[in-house]
C-alpha cells in the first residue's frame, strides 16, 4: 500500500522520557543475557512485557540454550541477528532461526517449546520480545511462524536509512507480520533501523501507542520539541513520551536500533514466570493445566 508523503511527516517529535540500562541475568539453562524491559515497566510500556538481548562469542554463554519450558497468555518474538537456534514445540511446530530471521510464536492457551543453539562456536546474538495478548485471546489456539530473513520486507528511505519491517507498517511498507487491529488490538510496530552515514529517520506514531527505542550498535540522537535533542547510547533503551505524532532520530555510520511501538491493552497483568494472565485464579489454572499435561493440545 502506497501512502501520500504527508503520512511520513512528523510535526511534533516525541522526546525521551526515560533512559533504561538493562540488567545482566541468566535464563533457560544458563544463557547469559541482558533484560532490558523488566516487570516494573510493563504498565508503562503496555502491551510489551519483556525485552531481552543476548549476544556472545563464547559458547559457554549460550551453549545450553533454552530446553523445554511452557508459555501461556502472550506472544514471543525472537529476532536473530547472528547464529542459529532450533525451535520445537508441543504443537508440532519446528523451525531453524538464523541470521536476520524471526520466530513469532503465539502461546495462547499454552504450549511447551525449546530453543536450542545449532552451533558450537561463533557469535550468537539477538532479541526476544514478549507481547501481551488481550483477555479475549489469551486462550486462543497456540501458533508459530518461522520467518526467514529474505521474507522480512526492507526498504531505504529517501535519506538512505535501511529499514527492516518486522511488524506493522513504515513508509507504506507492510511488515512480515501485519494483522487486523480488530483481531490483534496491540497493533505492534517493530522496525530494525540501519544507518550507513549521518542520517535522519522519521516515523509517525499514534499518540495512544507506547513506544521505545533500543540501540544495539552505535548511538542515536532523538529530536524533541523546540529543537531539544536527547541521546540514547549503546545498549540503552529510550522510553518515548506520548506527546507528539512521531519520532525523529539521527544515527551515524554503523548505528543500528530497534523502534518498537504498540497500542496498550489497559488490562490487569498477572504474571507467574512464563504465564501471563489477567487474574491470580487464571494463573493458578495455568499452572494446573501445565502440570496435567494439557499444554499444546
Amino acid at each position: 500500500m502506497n501512502l501520500p508523503s504527508s503520512s511520513f511527516v512528523v510535526h511534533q517529535a516525541r522526546h525521551v522520557e526515560t533512559l533504561v540500562t538493562g540488567r545482566p541475568t541468566r535464563d533457560g539453562a544458563g544463557v547469559r543475557l541482558t533484560r532490558v524491559l523488566t516487570g516494573d515497566l510493563q504498565q508503562r510500556l503496555d502491551p510489551f512485557l519483556m525485552l531481552d538481548q543476548f549476544g556472545s562469542d563464547d559458547p559457554k554463554d549460550y551453549g545450553a540454550g533454552f530446553p523445554d519450558h511452557p508459555h501461556r497468555g502472550f506472544e514471543t518474538v525472537t529476532y536473530m541477528i547472528a547464529g542459529r537456534m532450533r525451535h520445537q514445540d508441543s504443537t508440532g511446530g519446528e523451525g531453524l532461526l538464523q541470521n536476520g530471521g524471526v520466530q513469532w510464536m503465539t502461546a495462547g492457551r499454552g504450549l511447551v517449546h525449546s530453543e536450542m543453539p545449532e552451533q558450537e562456536e561463533g557469535r550468537m546474538e539477538g532479541f526476544q520480545l514478549w507481547l501481551n495478548l488481550p483477555a479475549h485471546q489469551k486462550m486462543c489456539p497456540p501458533g508459530y511462524r518461522d520467518i526467514q530473513s529474505a521474507d522480512i520486507p526492507e526498504f531505504h528511505t529517501p535519506e538512505g536509512v535501511l529499514v527492516r519491517v518486522i511488524a506493522g507498517q513504515s513508509h507504506g511498507v507492510l511488515g512480515a507480520v501485519a494483522r487486523p487491529a480488530s483481531a490483534y488490538p496491540t497493533d505492534p510496530l517493530y522496525l530494525d533501523l540501519h544507518f550507513s552515514a549521518d542520517l535522519t529517520f522519521c516515523q509517525p506514531l499514534l499518540a495512544s501507542h507506547n513506544a521505545f527505542v533500543y540501540v544495539y550498535r552505535g548511538a542515536v540522537q532523538l529530536q524533541g520539541a523546540q529543537g531539544q535533542t536527547h541521546d540514547v547510547g549503546l545498549h540503552r533503551m529510550g522510553i518515548l513520551s506520548n506527546t507528539g505524532d512521531g519520532v525523529v532520530l539521527r544515527g551515524s555510520a554503523g548505528t543500528r536500533a530497534l523502534l518498537i511501538a504498540g497500542q496498550p491493552l489497559h488490562e490487569p497483568i498477572a504474571q507467574y514466570g512464563p504465564f501471563v494472565m489477567n487474574t491470580r485464579n487464571e494463573l493458578m489454572q495455568a499452572v494446573e493445566d501445565f502440570q496435567a499435561g494439557r499444554f499444546g493440545r
